[in-house]
């Protein structure tokens, strides 16, 4: 015997599962950093240290880093 659901139930059951799923979606990107390339480094970036002050004082950024894709890049890491 199948057990039968109004529809009013139905749609209070389908809303909180939807619910519930995008809460998590939001908590698991919380505290992550996106990376962008630098949009005020020019050139080749050979010195990470200086690649990750510009991001910090230029874009405000958490962190910079250098990174070879495919030519060495300054990319800055910010809350996303």
């Amino acid at each position: 015997m199948a057990i039968k659901f109004s529809p009013t139930t139905f749609i209070t059951v389908s809303l909180i599962f939807f619910l519930l799923a995008n809460t998590e979606g939001i908590i698991g990107v919380e505290g992550k950093l996106c990376e962008k390339a630098s949009l005020t480094w020019s050139g080749k970036c050979g010195n990470t240290q200086n690649c990750d002050k510009q991001c910090q004082n230029w874009e405000s950024a958490k962190h910079g880093a250098c990174h070879k894709r495919p030519t060495w890049k300054c990319f800055c890491y910010s809350d996303c």
